[in-house]
């Protein structure tokens, strides 16, 4: 059923995405709308606006428990699993630390709140595997070995990502 989101909501989260793609963008490159979490925000969008379960499903299967992770991290200062460590590196521009603590805590109680008020689609899974086995690769082929990217790059560098899809 359509009008179950508050326009509040697909508004200002729209603003948000909005500010977030020239910063990162023109700071970060290209390169790093190619993580997963990137993705998400983008494609929350559309769920938001269009209410689509399978957007918001999908989405949610490739980020919901990392991106809580994330947050979890970030409330022990970056120190559980060091996902977040970044926040708290003064090398780190103020900007970008902003723009990613709003980003990062913000997904995952909006993924949350539309499963909730627009269900589960059960063909998420599938979808993002099928997702997943296009950006990984793409990923490793166009970004810096220095760069951990989506894990693609498996741990150190080493090519692994054929390990990921198997395990998908």
């Amino acid at each position: 059923m359509k009008g179950n989101i508050p326009l509040w909501l697909k508004i200002s989260y729209t603003i948000m995405v909005l500010v977030i793609i020239p910063v990162y963008w023109r700071d970060l490159g290209p390169a790093n709308f190619l993580w997963f979490s990137d993705i998400a925000l983008f494609s929350l969008v559309a769920a938001l606006w269009f209410e689509n379960r399978l957007i918001n499903s999908t989405m949610a299967v490739a980020v919901f428990f990392l991106e809580s992770a994330w947050v979890l991290d970030f409330l022990t200062g970056g120190n559980l699993i060091q996902i977040s460590a970044y926040m708290f590196d003064p090398d780190t521009t103020m900007h970008i630390r902003v723009i990613s603590g709003l980003f990062h805590i913000t997904l995952p109680p909006v993924l949350l709140y539309l499963l909730v008020k627009l269900g589960y689609d059960k063909r998420a899974l599938l979808l993002q595997t099928i997702i997943a086995l296009v950006v990984l690769p793409v990923t490793y082929w166009v970004t810096s070995r220095r760069i951990m990217l989506t894990g693609c790059m498996g741990l150190q560098g080493s090519k692994t990502y054929y390990l990921i899809i198997f395990i998908w």
